[in-house]
């Protein structure tokens, strides 16, 4: 059964040092609290974009879970939904874009 996932793309922030610090410090330890049930969670700090430009997005973080009704129940909390508010209020770049995706690895 495939897993799916919470994929959260922050717009690059205007002020890099600012926005790393707050996010380090206060909404991984936040995420980490109130969304309960995660199976895996990647954080990615996306450093260039392929034609040497400022690339549009900074961080990317990926929340695993097993199923869909997992995910579910944990996104509906209101600690989860704080997180969320939290999201927003941080991403000085503009709002963050949130997706559900369904992951299946695929041999290749």
């Amino acid at each position: 059964m495939p897993g799916v996932k919470v994929v959260v793309i922050y717009p690059y922030p205007t002020n890099v040092e600012e926005f790393e610090n707050v996010y380090v410090n206060e909404h991984l330890p936040l995420a980490a609290k109130e969304f309960k049930g995660m199976s895996r969670f990647v954080g990615t700090k996306v450093l260039a974009a392929t034609d040497g430009t400022q690339p549009p997005f900074y961080r990317i973080a990926e929340l695993h879970y097993p199923s869909m009704e997992a995910l579910q129940e944990s996104a509906s909390s209101p600690g989860a939904q704080e997180a969320v508010a939290h999201a927003f209020e941080i991403s000085s770049g503009g709002p963050p874009i949130m997706l559900v995706a369904e992951e299946k690895d695929v041999e290749i």
